[in-house]
């Protein structure tokens, strides 16, 4: 733990699930090179299939690491670690990221100068290829098909978005949120286990008035490919699922039911037909999958 006390402790969570090497190189990229800011790293293994807990401990003693005896989803396992954090700031960071430089404290400093601050997130950058820009803010979601674009999306980081602004989501793969904005809004929500549950976080955030800030002097590398890896049954199911289930949760009157219809008959059915043609038939089951799924949890949420 770095022993600095120029600025407040941030407790630095991530979850592992099968996930070592990528975890080790987060942790060692943290101790290499935060030196400006005190910290305390802690790792939620998610039920990992061999016991990656004992190896972390083993590896890294300084670091706190909890293991779930079952998969807590991503806002469950982070949720286990903010109950035993310390810090007045919570950092979420995905252990597929490693950071380049000793660059934390300019979030601290977006909260220090923006009062309403209640999250703020750094720019995220693509690992590999030409490490182009995956975020730098998010625009708003459009009112009935839920769709918005992350800004900066697949353009070289020139330094063009070393910048502080308001911004309209947080991104999961890098957040970090006050402790009283917790306190005030509540944990992540559990119900989407994966995907939506920081959109979903980031709208109850502003409903209580608080603002989400994007600082651009702090850059996190993110492992997840431009063009791989988004087509698996998983996440489209997930998105399927979570998009609806968000519709569900936050819109409202007329507007929430156009936005139903269009997501799980014309979306539903456009992705479909385009998962077919591309044969991959298991997305498009995916996808109907995910439409019931939602029908049953909104059916107990009523």
């Amino acid at each position: 733990m770095c022993k600095d006390v120029s600025y407040p402790l941030i407790s630095i969570i991530t979850i592992n699930y099968n996930g070592l090497n990528d975890t080790s190189e987060l942790i060692e990229s943290i101790q290499t090179h935060i030196h400006s800011t005190s910290y305390e790293i802690i790792v939620i293994d998610n039920a990992s299939k061999r016991d990656e807990a004992s190896v972390l401990k083993e590896k890294y003693p300084s670091i706190n690491v909890i293991s779930s005896q079952t998969n807590l989803g991503f806002s469950g396992g982070n949720n286990l670690g903010i109950k035993e954090a310390k810090g007045e700031f919570i950092f979420l960071l995905n252990n597929d990221t490693y950071i380049v430089s000793d660059c934390f404290h300019y979030l601290i400093e977006s909260f220090e100068q923006h009062p309403s601050a209640g999250i703020v997130c750094p720019k995220i950058c693509f690992a590999t290829g030409k490490q182009s820009i995956q975020y730098a803010g998010y625009t708003t979601l459009s009112s009935i098909t839920l769709r918005n674009k992350a800004i900066g999306l697949g353009e070289k980081d020139k330094g063009q978005y070393n910048l502080q602004y308001k911004t309209a989501y947080a991104h999961g793969a890098a957040l970090m949120i006050r402790r009283e904005t917790i306190d005030q809004i509540g944990l992540m929500p559990e119900i989407f286990f994966l995907y939506y549950e920081e959109i979903d976080w980031s709208t109850r955030l502003k409903e209580q008035g608080y603002e989400i800030w994007y600082n651009g002097y702090c850059t996190v590398f993110h492992k997840e490919s431009q063009s791989t890896g988004q087509e698996s049954p998983l996440r489209t199911f997930y998105m399927m699922r979570n998009r609806l289930l968000y519709a569900w949760r936050h819109k409202k009157g007329i507007i929430k039911w156009l936005s139903i219809v269009y997501l799980s008959i014309i979306a539903a059915s456009k992705n479909s037909i385009l998962f077919m043609m591309k044969k991959r038939p298991d997305l498009a089951a995916a996808t109907y999958k995910g439409i019931i799924a939602f029908i049953t949890i909104s059916d107990k949420l009523k």
